[in-house]
């Protein structure tokens, strides 16, 4: 790889559920927006919910030839279990993205962490669960600036159902406004 090269692999992941299959599909959609090249890919356990559930993206300005990821730069954990499984194969120089309603304990050393309650942070301004995934996403994108926050918006609008939008929406500026927060600190 030559030094303008770019080539990001990520991993998203957590129990089935908790839309890491959505997040996967939209952030890839934003990469391709962005001109790159992309591969998302999936895998989720026999239980459609509560089973372990991960979406790998890489993506890149030029070539790759294996299309899950295996080094991650970026692991985004939204639950325990995940961040157990997967926190070993985050490169030192790499970024975890954890979910702290859930995550308690992490124990690497080398790696930018960031701890934040996503999933009680969008439960209580939102009223609902559901869309902490958007706002673990959106923080990941603003802290990261792995694809355009613009990107990101449109692979939402194109991917969420119309009735869910405006909720989504909601999650991601709320993501977007941690990260934020997060740098002030």
């Amino acid at each position: 790889m030559t030094s303008n090269e770019f080539k990001k692999e990520i991993r998203l992941s957590g129990s089935g559920g908790q839309g890491l299959i959505t997040a996967g599909i939209i952030l890839a959609r934003a990469a391709v927006r962005d001109k790159y090249r992309v591969t998302q890919t999936q895998s989720y356990g026999p239980e459609s919910r509560g089973g372990a559930s991960r979406a790998d993206v890489i993506i890149s300005n030029g070539d790759f030839y294996f299309p899950e990821a295996t080094r991650f730069d970026i692991l985004l954990c939204l639950t325990q279990e995940a961040c157990d499984k997967y926190s070993e194969n985050l490169k030192d120089t790499g970024i975890l993205i954890a979910d702290s309603s859930f995550i308690n304990n992490i124990t690497l050393l080398d790696s930018t962490i960031y701890e934040i309650p996503f999933t009680n942070i969008i439960s209580e301004k939102l009223g609902t669960p559901l869309p902490a995934n958007i706002a673990a996403l959106s923080f990941l994108v603003r802290k990261t600036q792995v694809v355009s926050e613009t990107s990101l918006k449109e692979a939402l609008k194109n991917s969420i159902k119309s009735a869910y939008l405006d909720l989504n929406n909601k999650a991601m500026r709320i993501g977007f406004k941690l990260a934020d927060e997060y740098l002030k600190v």
